[in-house]
């Protein structure tokens, strides 16, 4: 699942770094790559779809900021506290 966890999150930060570059530049840097083969494209929009939700359902399970391991933000005092517990695996 770790490696799961990984190649999406790589999809989501490249989706990420290209829709930044459509924003700033209008520059589309999958289309650049895989514009001859529009399938190849598709694909590649629909992987970085799938990796968001897959980081939107997981987070909590693997960050390290959202997990029970994980640092928790304490709105009082905005500190961060450790919390106390086992990591997930």
């Amino acid at each position: 699942m770790k490696l799961l966890h990984a190649i999406a999150k790589a999809l989501v930060l490249i989706g990420a770094i290209n829709w930044g570059l459509v924003g700033l530049f209008n520059f589309n840097l999958v289309t650049a790559i895989f514009g001859s083969v529009p399938m190849v494209e598709q694909w590649i929009y629909i992987l970085v779809g799938l990796s968001g939700l897959w980081i939107l359902f997981t987070h909590k399970s693997y960050c390290m900021y959202c997990g029970e391991m994980g640092m928790k933000w304490d709105m009082g005092g905005m500190e961060m506290k450790k919390m106390k517990g086992k990591m997930k695996k």
